[in-house]
């Protein structure tokens, strides 16, 4: 088997990075994706264990006080982490896994994992992702205003990254993930 790879993709909040990203699996189901764990409650039509693990804050402060996460942050008032185990676990088996977090949290991997491809995904502009935040229609007035102030910051990090993907036409934005992913591999 071959050699296990770390793939970190982030961006704002709103930009597709999961609509991405489950395009991407269903073309490449042997990627890993890594779940990860959170505070914050279900939304309608998530399930534990596969959008992500939901967790007490007490059950996650647990974790973080033993070490079990790859990364963790606090966002929009709640915690959400990378559990480490399954992480490596899954890499020294030699696939291929893919986290999908956020700048914090990508910045935390890097220590862990400097190899890692990391992958940030860039809006076509503000007011594009505002409009998108608003649309899916998930949040209240006041997260909104959060994560549009988050993504400033975020945006201004993208140079921290191996690649930048402005998600301006969706099919294209897919095929440059997939060139950064597998052109190494086939030269």
């Amino acid at each position: 088997m071959g050699l296990g790879r770390l793939i970190v993709l982030t961006g704002p909040s709103g930009v597709g990075k999961g609509t991405l990203l489950r395009s991407l699996l269903k073309r490449h189901p042997d990627l890993y994706l890594s779940v990860s764990a959170t505070t914050r409650a279900p939304r309608p039509g998530e399930v534990d264990g596969k959008d992500y693990y939901f967790l007490s804050r007490p059950e996650f402060e647990r974790m973080i006080a033993n070490g079990e996460f790859l990364e963790w942050a606090e966002f929009a008032g709640n915690l959400y982490g990378t559990p480490k185990a399954s992480v490596d676990n899954q890499i020294r088996q030699g696939h291929w896994v893919i986290l999908e977090i956020e700048l914090e949290g990508a910045r935390q991997v890097r220590q862990y994992f400097p190899d890692a491809l990391r992958i940030f995904i860039l809006p076509p502009s503000l007011p594009e992702l505002e409009s998108r935040i608003r649309t899916r229609g998930k949040d209240t007035e006041d997260a909104i205003v959060r994560r549009l102030q988050r993504a400033k910051e975020e945006i201004n990090a993208a140079d921290e990254f191996d690649i930048q993907i402005v998600n301006d036409d969706f099919d294209k934005a897919l095929n440059r993930i997939e060139e950064a992913l597998f052109a190494p591999a086939m030269c």
